[in-house]
């Protein structure tokens, strides 16, 4: 990779987009994981974009990544979320490098190793899941980790369990693990609506032994971390990215559609009813594109303090987003009408695929629950 120059990563993502495209739809029915486009997307250096430079990586802003995910969901919506969970990870390493705290080794492994990431933390959130006993020189660890996207690629997974000791408050561990680890299982069990080339199986912890080393934060299981203020800024512009990138694509397939009958002159619906429904559509995509924009100048580009308000504000754009996805491709398939029921068409998996939009966190009333209790002046967790 040329470090000296300005990467143009749409334009990557653009010269392996249509093979992507070309397997999705096998890749859906078959479920099975995008492996070979993980292969491509390393060889391409865009596992570690998002690295900077002095360390390896592509140094891509955080906006950057955020964008060539939004574009690869428009050729497979199932890699552009698989990928983004590696990325929000890598993207939390680089603002902990950014503001003087231990990632700089990480982040060489990935830029140098293409070190793929797995993260359980959507499941975990601030409670998370799971055991852990001490033993000499650090724990052993016992959970079940469920949706853990692109884990069957992955090489590490970072991930936490709490520690609960007579007459103590229950501590949670952050840590990683490599996928290699005795003890790790990883479940062959993803068989869901959508998404389903993602590879989003379950992982499970039996007496994993976590050295001390591995340790990157303890925190209470009680309260809000500043920690979280970070990972709810930086994750959600990332992870939500797949998902417009599903509007912006479920739009473009109408829109195409449409004009392509209007060209072979079939009738059209006289009460006016179609672009009503396409300017209602047109709505909803913007609605999603200016929250996603939000998400991603709140960011800052890594430039911010924890800021729980700031962390707030994001988690409400992320409702808006998800709300205006599901509007954007509904909106499209009405308006194309009983075509979009059909495989061919395209709309029907872009329509289960952004379904899952509505889980990552936090989901809608779990948002509205904390938004009101900060402005109620509470604590948010």
């Amino acid at each position: 990779m040329n470090r000296g120059m300005q990467i143009d990563w749409g334009a990557r993502i653009d010269e392996m987009g249509p093979n992507f495209r070309s397997i999705a739809s096998e890749v859906d029915r078959q479920g099975s994981f995008v492996a070979d486009n993980y292969a491509q997307l390393a060889q391409a250096g865009i596992l570690a974009a998002a690295v900077p430079r002095e360390l390896g990586g592509g140094g891509a802003s955080l906006e950057e990544v955020a964008r060539l995910l939004c574009r690869l969901a428009h050729y497979c919506s199932s890699t552009a979320l698989a990928v983004s969970m590696h990325q929000h990870l890598v993207a939390a390493g680089v603002w902990r490098y950014l503001h003087d705290q231990p990632a700089e080794a990480l982040l060489r492994r990935v830029a140098g190793d293409q070190l793929v990431l797995v993260s359980t933390g959507g499941a975990d959130w601030l409670k998370s899941n799971g055991t852990l006993r001490p033993v000499p020189g650090g724990y052993l660890a016992t959970a079940i980790k469920p949706f853990a996207s692109g884990s069957p690629a992955g090489d590490l997974v970072i991930t936490s369990a709490v520690l609960a000791e007579p007459g103590e408050p229950p501590q949670v561990f952050h840590f990683s693990a490599p996928m290699s680890a005795p003890g790790v299982i990883l479940h062959n069990d993803w068989d869901a609506l959508g998404m389903r080339g993602t590879g989003s199986s379950t992982l499970e912890f039996k007496e994993v032994f976590i050295p001390d080393a591995a340790i990157s934060l303890r925190r209470p299981q009680a309260g809000w971390p500043a920690v979280w203020s970070v990972v709810a800024t930086i994750a959600p512009p990332i992870y939500c990215a797949p998902y417009v990138g599903i509007a912006e694509r479920a739009a473009t397939v109408a829109r195409e559609l449409l004009i392509e009958r209007q060209g072979r002159s079939v009738p059209s619906d006289p009460s006016g009813t179609t672009e009503v429904l396409i300017g209602e559509m047109e709505n909803a995509l913007l609605t999603a594109q200016l929250a996603f924009d939000f998400c991603i100048h709140n960011a800052k580009n890594y430039d911010f303090q924890p800021d729980v308000q700031r962390a707030n504000r994001t988690l409400q754009a992320k409702t808006i987003l998800v709300r205006a996805v599901n509007e954007t491709v509904n909106k499209a398939m009405e308006a194309v009408g009983g075509a979009s029921y059909l495989r061919k068409v395209g709309l029907e998996q872009l329509f289960r695929d952004q379904r899952g939009a509505a889980f990552h966190p936090l989901p809608e009333k779990r948002q509205q629950w904390m938004t009101g209790r900060l402005a109620l002046g509470q604590s948010p967790a």
